[in-house]
């Protein structure tokens, strides 16, 4: 299937696929170090899942997120200045240092601030495609969760109500295979997570996930149809992390030749080869794309490390509660 996507296109997916893996790379090492607190859940090896679902987006068009949302957020527009920023801790932050590695987001780049409860982002999802439909904005809504996710009670009451209420949501499971630990095939008996959007009478779609030209055509095709008011779309995009649930894990529950068939797809050296193969571009333009997103990544370092972090005060900023201001 050859997709027809233009040349700058074709970069701007390579770059942002760089600076995902680059910025979690980075993040990673400073984790070891102990220079950032807490912990994180990575999604290396996912990133066509994030570039290729939401390059296609306006800016005001918005995306949900999961424990793991650095990727969906960097690939939705936010800089990564503040990203890091929010990793430090510091007021600077796209949270304002109170969200931290699981509450990444900027809804000025619609990028609601991810919600690390399994399937929490998916009724949020479906209340803000209901949003966008009742204000006529020809907004959508692009919901990231795991396989995990598809067995909460959470994801099949959402894909019902956005399937009777026709809301513009793109349902995008990543199936990395594995909730924590526990392999898929272990807590579902169909074949693919896909053939459930059936039981709600909307289009279901598996994706090659490690493809991201094959996830931003399906995708083009999900966002155009709820944007055209024809509602949701259920697509599962097959891929695999590299590491680890967390930065603790060792993987040990996986099978090594299901590793090592898997890791030899990386997303980025598969794309990375096509763009030479094509003759898109030279390999030395690539390179130069990745030094000067290491360059990016190395200043917001240094800018997060000398920025201010919140006061005690600002914990009562930014918050509702009944009878407050």
């Amino acid at each position: 299937m050859e997709i027809l996507v233009d040349r700058d296109m074709l970069l701007a997916i390579y770059e942002r696929m760089c600076l995902i893996r680059k910025y979690e790379k980075r993040v990673y090492y400073l984790f070891l170090e102990g220079v950032l607190p807490g912990t994180i859940h990575q999604s290396h090896g996912q990133e066509a899942c994030a570039v290729g679902m939401l390059m296609g987006l306006h800016k005001d068009d918005y995306v949900t997120s999961t424990h793991r949302p650095a990727g969906h957020v960097l690939a939705k527009g936010v800089p990564v200045e503040s990203v890091m920023a929010e990793m430090f801790a510091r007021s600077n932050g796209c949270c304002k240092g109170k969200g931290g590695s699981m509450h990444l987001g900027d809804i000025s780049y619609g990028a609601v601030p991810s919600i690390a409860i399994v399937g929490g982002g998916l009724p949020v999802a479906v209340g803000i495609g209901l949003s966008c439909k009742m204000r006529r904005t020809r907004n959508v809504v692009v919901c990231f969760f795991g396989d995990g996710a598809s067995n909460e009670g959470s994801f099949h009451e959402s894909l019902n109500g956005a399937a009777i209420w026709n809301c513009p949501v793109i349902f995008a499971c990543e199936n990395n295979f594995y909730g924590a630990s526990t392999h898929v095939s272990r807590v579902m008996k169909v074949k693919n997570i896909a053939d459930r959007a059936c039981a709600y009478g909307i289009p279901g779609e598996v994706v090659d996930g490690n493809d991201v030209l094959k996830v931003y055509d399906a995708a083009s095709r999900a966002i155009q149809r709820a944007r055209e008011g024809d509602g949701p779309t259920l697509l599962e995009l097959q891929t695999y992390r590299m590491g680890g649930h967390s930065r603790n894990d060792a993987c040990h529950y996986r099978d090594k030749q299901e590793e090592k068939e898997w890791l030899a797809r990386d997303p980025i050296v598969l794309y990375r080869d096509y763009l030479i193969r094509r003759q898109v571009v030279d390999a030395s333009v690539l390179e130069g794309l990745e030094q000067k997103i290491d360059d990016r990544i190395e200043q917001a370092v240094m800018v997060a490390q000398s920025s201010p972090s919140p006061q005690p005060e600002d914990a009562l900023r930014d918050v509702y509660w009944e009878g407050g201001n």
